[in-house]
């Protein structure tokens, strides 16, 4: 079907100050147009889009942040004969395509904005008459088979039947940077993810733990990377690598093994809060979850975090893992994760789940851990970023 627009609609910016929704509305404008060529008007809480090509268009804005839904549509004019006219060729391209019939249970949602002669109900009832004499299907308002939706706005209608979930959230860019701990596997990249949708623009940070993990990891960072880069249109996606292998060779051979995974996430974090300060970032993100594996149960949070200087979030840590992992198969992550990449060795076969402030703290002293981060965040190679 031919369209003449794409009407897109935001949530919770409409809840924004007058100057806070403008600066986001210009953002997001600005993202929709970095996807892909087109025109934007934006007009009382809805973004009029004007494509040079529709199906780009259409698969693209799945991917915008801000945008809570969208709906391909055509426009006339606001008088009852244009909207017939309009109304009638509408229809004969929805029965070509099969979407609705003379057995259709069918009901018109009308809205307006503006000022005109007649009522939201008046022109719902009027559309609905041009079905019905063209059709003779039924109308069920209370539980339809098909919608069809009309806008009026002063004097412009907008006719669809479609409205296509979009991401929702916030415009990317609009709440700082953020570096993000990005591991290969399922819930770093949901809350990298997570934290882009409220509008955070990211540096994917990832720790090479070689000979502690093979090649595979790498090439697997490097591909959730390209996908998330996909959710990032209009801001820039950097990444960072770390060379982390001397360190978790230090830890295993200079503090207790129980500890390696205690140490191991609290020099990330440091190296992380590091790479922030560096960077002007805001914060660090991190994939944990309480109790899901033994260095997230609290008492090792806690100790792993311990002398951090940046705030680290954590916006998966009430999720459970068919809820992190629901999210990944939405998102595109779940399968480059599920690809087994031979893990880590570095884990002991006991690791600490109840570790002590203090004795953490002098096992940091034990390894030299200052001297060590130093050394790792010297280490940092430049990925290439959009």
């Amino acid at each position: 079907m031919e369209h003449s627009l794409i009407i897109a609609r935001y949530g919770e910016l409409g809840l924004k100050s007058p100057k806070v929704r403008g600066r986001f509305e210009r953002k997001l404008s600005s993202n929709i147009k970095a996807a892909f060529n087109c025109e934007i008007d934006i007009n009382q809480a809805r973004i009029f889009i004007f494509p040079e090509n529709f199906d780009e268009a259409l698969s693209k804005l799945h991917k915008i942040f801000g945008i809570v839904s969208f709906s391909p549509a055509i426009s006339t004019y606001s008088n009852f004969d244009d909207i017939e006219k309009t109304m009638s060729k509408y229809l004969d391209k929805l029965i070509d395509e099969g979407l609705i019939c003379s057995d259709t249970p069918f009901a018109i949602r009308c809205r307006r904005v503006g000022k005109h002669d007649f009522s939201s109900q008046e022109l719902a009832a009027f559309a609905g008459s041009v079905v019905v004499k063209k059709l003779g299907c039924p109308v069920d308002l209370t539980n339809p088979r098909f919608e069809i939706f009309i806008e009026v706005r002063d004097n412009e209608t907008y006719i669809f039947h479609e409205k296509i979930k979009g991401p929702g959230g916030l415009p990317l860019g609009t709440q700082g940077k953020l570096i993000s701990l990005v591991s290969s596997g399922i819930d770093s990249p949901v809350a990298t993810y997570l934290m882009m949708k409220r509008g955070c623009e990211i540096i994917a940070l990832h720790f090479d733990n070689d000979p502690y993990t093979k090649p595979k990891s790498e090439e697997k960072f490097e591909s959730i990377v390209e996908q998330l880069k996909s959710y990032s249109s209009g801001v820039s996606f950097r990444s960072r690598v770390v060379k982390y292998g001397d360190y978790l060779k230090k830890c295993k051979e200079d503090a207790p093994e129980k500890m390696t995974c205690i140490l191991c996430k609290s020099g990330m974090y440091k190296i992380a809060g590091m790479l922030a300060e560096d960077m002007n970032a805001l914060g660090v993100v991190d994939g944990s979850s309480v109790g899901q594996v033994a260095s997230q149960t609290l008492p090792n949070i806690l100790a792993t975090r311990d002398d951090v200087e940046v705030p680290i979030l954590s916006p998966l840590i009430g999720l459970d893992k068919v809820e992190i992992e629901k999210i990944a198969k939405k998102i595109g992550t779940y399968d480059i994760s599920k690809e087994y990449d031979g893990g880590c060795s570095a884990v002991p076969r006991y690791p600490e789940t109840k570790a002590d402030v203090e004795r953490v703290r002098n096992a940091k002293e034990d390894i030299n851990q200052e001297e060590l981060v130093n050394k790792a965040f010297g280490s940092i190679i430049f990925k290439n970023s959009i």
